[in-house]
């Protein structure tokens, strides 16, 4: 399959006018991916099956991992759900468009491939231009994963998904860097308390401002989910995984410091190729290596949780153009968006985890 890159810059006036092809594309039952806030979105028609199941083959996707489905109209969810959670128009108001999914009762009208059997539907409305010009444009519900391929690290830039999904798409749009870096939040709102599936750009400390008690899948910390068949993307199975083994060390800076200088220098003189993966406050305490400085990448300031989430997918993609074996990596503070960085971190290591 030939791929059509489409590169797009918002500066240009009348820039939406490139998106007419993509948006008959995805009309026709085809791929499109394209950039949204968070990452980018591998997208087919949400209606239609036969392209739906075409995102599961060009990703390389379990058929039990349930999909999120994209709208740019508040008036498009009624068809989408069963019902309307008390929840859902205070969140709706409060954080759509933007990097929140609601998940809810599903309609008929969504094909079970999409929820993977279940009676529930994950929906958001993106917040970048792009996204939410082309479903406008294409006039239909717009199923969309990350646009990688399965268990990879999600792409922020479109030359990640040219890495992954060239030949096996239609269209891949290049709109930029994606700004938040992580998927979006996962809210389950069927439940009188709300459950975060999968934390990302919205925070729990967010969300309790507005709902008050808002809960936690175990799943998020422990890397177990509660349920036998997932509910969210990104809770039963390893993903955002570089080539590399992925190490993680836990406990105080200087500790974890002087165990991955440790650790590094074994796999050095095993003829082993190592990448660490630090921050800005902690880069120092391996600079005095030298052969191990050059081996860095800092994810950025621990005092800045955004940073250091928009920075995350790209680092590891980057160790991959590096061509390292191993990845030795420090775990940041969990709070705020913190959160999301270590729940992806725990995931794309497996659980591998050193307490030190």
């Amino acid at each position: 399959m030939h791929t059509e890159i489409i590169k797009i810059d918002m500066a240009v006036p009348d820039w939406d006018k490139q998106l007419d092809k993509a948006a008959e594309v995805l009309k026709s039952g085809g791929l499109v991916a394209f950039p949204t806030e968070t990452v980018y979105g591998l997208g087919a028609n949400a209606l239609d099956e036969k392209a739906v199941k075409s995102i599961y083959k060009a990703k390389g996707r379990p058929s039990d991992n349930p999909l999120i489905v994209h709208i740019s109209d508040i008036n498009a969810l009624e068809a989408l759900v069963g019902s309307i959670p008390a929840a859902a128009p205070r969140l709706m108001k409060a954080f759509w468009p933007g990097p929140l999914t609601l998940v809810f009762p599903k309609s008929d009208k969504i094909p079970s491939i999409i929820t993977a059997g279940l009676d529930t539907v994950a929906i958001r409305m993106p917040s970048h231009p792009i996204a939410l010009a082309l479903i406008r444009k294409a006039g239909i519900p717009i199923a969309a994963p990350s646009a990688n391929s399965s268990g990879r690290p999600s792409p922020t830039l479109a030359k990640h998904v040219i890495e992954d999904l060239a030949g096996k798409v239609d269209i891949i749009i290049d709109g930029g860097n994606s700004m938040v870096g992580l998927e979006s939040t996962v809210l389950d709102i069927i439940p009188a308390q709300p459950v975060i599936l999968r934390p990302g750009g919205v925070t729990q400390e967010q969300l309790r401002q507005l709902l008050g008690d808002v809960g936690m899948d175990p799943a998020i910390t422990n890397g177990q989910s509660s349920a036998s068949a997932p509910r969210s993307p990104g809770m039963k199975y390893r993903h955002y995984a570089p080539k590399a083994a992925l190490l993680l060390f836990q406990g105080g800076n200087d500790s974890v410091a002087a165990e991955i200088c440790r650790r590094a220098a074994l796999y050095i003189n095993e003829g082993t190729s190592v990448g660490i993966l630090a921050t800005d406050e902690t880069k120092a305490l391996y600079e005095p290596s030298m052969h191990l400085s050059s081996r860095m990448l800092s994810l950025g300031s621990r005092l800045k949780p955004e940073i250091l989430a928009s920075n995350l997918f790209r680092c590891l993609r980057e160790f991959d153009e590096k061509a390292v074996e191993v990845i030795l990596a420090e775990i940041p503070e969990s709070d705020g968006i913190g959160l999301a960085v270590v729940n992806r971190l725990m995931k794309a290591a497996g659980g591998n985890i050193i307490k030190v």
